[in-house]
């Protein structure tokens, strides 16, 4: 009965790579079969690689409809494949659709890319994840999460320069409740949004944004450190 419950638990921490593969088998031979489908990634992958700004926001603002699904699957796909920072597609984004669309659908883009992350972390188990984002920086963070929770979880969303997408992974892997750790991704995520709505026409004014925005968001931390130490003690 054991080895039964046990080779079902394997089958069904390797479902996500199944669907995964499935996927990715199937894009390639639509690669290959559809002229169609080979002309449009090839286009996608040179706009979105090209870092013109102008250029990438016009491409998606041209495909209606599709555009802010394109995103959602951009967001989805860095997490494993960084061809596009997920900063980048958030500018892309607001410059596309204006700045209230443009931050919903970024914001809408990360809760769902970041829920998949979380869903394959609490399913693939330790090994696995460690394949994905490393055995290093999963220990770490591991040890940040553990130690601080949901503000852990707040921080790396908030700040642009940090492993923002593998925290996904490593909230599914320890059993944090989805409510608290979608709920502390919205709080991290949706004032960087904000911010690169705001400053994402000027390329230097949105850098020392998000510089300051960094800033602020490890001063905040430091002093959540001492006050937890300050408590404890």
């Amino acid at each position: 009965m054991e080895n039964q419950e046990s080779t079902g638990s394997v089958q069904q921490s390797r479902l996500p790579l199944y669907i995964s593969a499935g996927i990715l088998v199937s894009l390639v031979i639509l690669y290959f079969a559809v002229p169609g489908v080979k002309s449009f990634l090839n286009e996608a992958y040179s706009v979105l690689t090209s870092q013109n700004e102008d250029r990438i926001s016009k491409w998606v603002e041209q495909l209606g409809f599709w555009g802010p699904l394109l995103i959602i699957v951009g967001m989805i796909v860095q997490m494993f494949l960084i061809i596009v920072p997920s900063p980048l597609l958030m500018l892309v984004s607001v410059l596309a659709y204006g700045k209230i669309w443009g931050v919903l659908i970024s914001v809408t883009a990360v809760l769902v890319a970041s829920s998949i992350g979380y869903l394959l972390g609490s399913l693939l188990g330790e090994v696995s994840v460690e394949k994905v984002i490393g055995e290093k920086k999963k220990r770490k963070l591991e040890s940040f999460v553990e130690r601080f929770g949901v503000w852990a979880i707040i921080l790396f969303r908030l700040i642009p320069f940090l492993s923002n997408d593998a925290i996904s992974f490593v909230g599914g892997l320890l059993g944090m409740r989805y409510i608290k750790f979608i709920t502390a991704t919205a709080i991290g995520i949706a004032p960087l949004a904000i911010l690169i709505a705001y400053f994402g026409e000027n390329n230097h004014r949105l850098k020392n944004g998000l510089i300051w925005i960094a800033a602020i968001g490890i001063v905040f931390f430091i002093g959540y450190y001492f006050y937890q130490k300050r408590q404890r003690d």
